[in-house]
């Protein structure tokens, strides 16, 4: 856990001991949901593996109208969808999305082993609201010496990269092969000792 993370735990056990307050930290698994950030530069993997996928069927089935309106809406390094064919091509290519022989495929990076947990954003609104009304910080601090001041919030459920990829690719409708990086880094693997 990182230590801003840690330090704002730390925060809220020592406001709720010093002045009676009622501070509960939340920490959600990997969240997904409208207004999600699909940009192919910064965002997640879910929204990555979306938007790769619907470029790539794009690009599969010639729907040119649709990659003018994707990269228009949402510009790649400044290329957007008035850009002609072949630079959106390179840029799409930079990003993994390849076009060679009339063959579609997608690059993602490392091996697809590593283990994630998503949640949808109303999900975490709904669990959130939850702990406001019925979770006390004196309920959860009674187990000493251990004081509870955050609680994980998530489905129970993961998945491999690899496993979501198949599913996203599935659920878009996208025909091409999925090739992995492994040169490229996996992310952070899964701690169970936590």
């Amino acid at each position: 856990m990182p230590l801003p993370k840690i330090a704002g735990i730390k925060t809220c056990e020592s406001y709720n001991l010093q002045y009676d307050t009622n501070y509960i930290c939340v920490m959600p698994t990997n969240l997904y949901g409208p207004n999600d950030n699909y940009d192919l530069e910064k965002s997640h993997v879910l929204p990555a593996l979306i938007r790769k996928m619907h470029l790539g069927k794009c690009l599969e089935t010639d729907n040119w109208s649709d990659i003018f309106n994707d990269i228009d809406k949402r510009p790649i390094e400044n290329v957007n969808g008035k850009a002609s064919e072949k630079e959106i091509l390179q840029i799409l290519n930079k990003y993994g999305i390849l076009k060679e022989n009339n063959k579609v495929s997608v690059m993602l990076w490392g091996t697809g082993a590593p283990r994630r947990e998503f949640l949808y954003s109303d999900d975490m609104a709904d669990a959130c609201i939850y702990l406001m009304e019925k979770v006390d910080f004196k309920n959860l601090s009674k187990s000493k010496p251990v004081i509870n001041t955050h609680i994980n919030i998530g489905t129970g459920k993961d998945l491999t990269i690899k496993e979501l990829a198949f599913k996203v690719k599935e659920i878009i409708g996208f025909s091409g092969e999925i090739k992995w990086d492994a040169s490229k880094p996996d992310g952070t693997p899964q701690n169970y000792s936590m």
